[in-house]
């Protein structure tokens, strides 16, 4: 028979068979010398750890000095923070001379390679590129950048402006459009860039975000640098988009069609909000009366065609329900009688024909009125008072209601009237006015023939 192979023997069982104490002693040392080895190890990287911690920490404090050469140190000492590179690029590039950009590119290289997926720094490294004129790997690296953080507002600006500044206009109007969808850029700033680069309104319309808000902002714009033919397609457009809107947010582009004399666009875009906004725009009262809301039935909107009230210290204007006609709310004026008032800020735009009989009619009564000059019913040309203007009875003390009228004939040029209620200042030495006025029942009416 085969005799069993012995088992392998080790250095714990020769001890533990021997007895022998020099093997113990040895496995002991080896034990001891590991433990050293690991300690010493430990020691060395906590040293580098130190080192390193100690380096970055000198090059943190320089690179708080944010001057060139402080932060040039950063770089040295720690090299491998992109941060300090793209930050070298930029104080250089913020004192540069012309012949920098050899420089700095290399710097915003270093920084990209350091950290590839950080946008900022392509984008630095895309306006290096724009500086030193090499225009297609400023383009390469900006849409890198955009890849990385497409909807960036601050970075599609500055796309849009190489784009636009480069040639590719319908490129920067579509960033331009991701720059108006967030809060860093102005849009007045937006809308300045966008129409110097284009003259096509239409371009730019496109690129405009399906927002009022916006739409507002840009017919603001073009108000402001008298482009009315491109607000008008503005306005077309945000219609045409039937966005959400509140109806006072198109006041100013109504006042704007007044004080441009476009009539006929000032009645069409009052036609398309009453349409849009029927429970606040209300059709005269009767068949033929050019007057909006002349009964006051309706809260007033303060604006528009509608009547206007702009606040006057001395003056309040309300609707009475207490002192009424006819069973209907009127519109009272109070006068708190420590004013000698030119008064004027009750008042509605009346769109009329030219060379055209009116007969304009109206419900006043008046409470305690003071001074000699009382308020009265007040209509004329809106551009030129020189060619129309009439005036009713002056009305003091108190007196009932009273049925004022006035028959005219509008001049050949006329197509807007104001009509308001009117208080001149007194020239009496007791002049500051008191009281009320009560209005209701205001008519303006195309006449066949003026009454004789």
């Amino acid at each position: 028979m085969c005799s069993p192979k012995p088992l392998p023997r080790t250095i714990e069982s020769e001890i533990y068979e021997a007895g022998d104490s020099a093997p113990r002693r040895r496995i002991v040392k080896f034990r001891e010398t590991c433990i050293a080895g690991i300690r010493f190890g430990m020691i060395v990287a906590l040293a580098f750890c130190i080192y390193l911690s100690v380096r970055r920490g000198i090059a943190a404090w320089y690179f708080r000095q944010n001057v060139p050469t402080a932060i040039e140190h950063a770089t040295r000492w720690d090299p491998d923070n992109p941060q300090y590179f793209d930050a070298f690029a930029g104080i250089t590039h913020l004192y540069a001379d012309a012949d920098t950009p050899t420089q700095i590119i290399p710097l915003y290289d270093r920084a990209v390679s350091l950290s590839p997926e950080k946008a900022e720094y392509w984008a630095d490294l895309a306006t290096a590129y724009d500086w030193a004129g090499r225009t297609s790997d400023a383009q390469r690296a900006y849409r890198h950048a955009l890849e990385l953080f497409p909807n960036s507002p601050q970075l599609n600006w500055t796309v849009a402006n190489f784009e636009i500044r480069t040639g590719r206009i319908a490129d920067g109007l579509a960033a331009l459009r991701k720059v108006l969808l967030g809060d860093d850029i102005p849009p007045q700033t937006v809308f300045a860039l966008a129409t110097n680069a284009t003259s096509d309104n239409s371009a730019i319309l496109n690129e405009m975000p399906p927002q009022a808000g916006l739409f507002f902002a840009y017919l603001d714009f073009q108000i402001e640098n008298g482009r009315m033919n491109d607000a008008q397609a503005t306005w077309n457009r945000l219609l045409g988009l039937n966005l959400p809107f509140d109806v006072r947010q198109a006041f100013p582009y109504l006042d704007a069609l007044i004080n441009q004399k476009k009539i006929r666009g000032l009645m069409q875009a009052w036609s398309a909000l009453a349409t849009r906004f029927p429970a606040q725009i209300h059709a005269p009262d009767l068949n033929g009366n050019r007057i909006m809301n002349g009964e006051f039935r309706f809260d007033i909107i303060n604006g528009g065609l509608d009547w206007r009230i702009v606040p006057t210290e001395g003056a309040t204007v309300s609707l009475d329900s207490t002192n009424s006609f006819e069973g209907r709310s009127s519109l009272r004026i109070d006068f708190d009688g420590n004013h000698n008032l030119d008064y004027g800020n009750f008042l509605q735009f009346v769109p009329v024909k030219p060379d055209t009989h009116y007969r304009v009619q109206a419900f006043m009564r008046t409470g305690g009125i003071t001074t000699d000059s009382g308020p009265r019913l007040q209509i004329y040309d809106a551009y030129d008072m020189r060619k129309l203007f009439l005036s009713t009875e002056n009305l003091t003390g108190t007196t009932a209601w009273k049925d004022e009228e006035l028959d005219f004939q509008t001049p050949a040029d006329t197509q807007l009237l104001i009509v308001k209620i009117a208080r001149p200042i007194s020239q009496k030495f007791d002049n500051e006015i008191a009281g009320s006025v009560w209005l209701n029942d205001v008519r303006l009416t195309e006449r066949s023939s003026v009454k004789n």
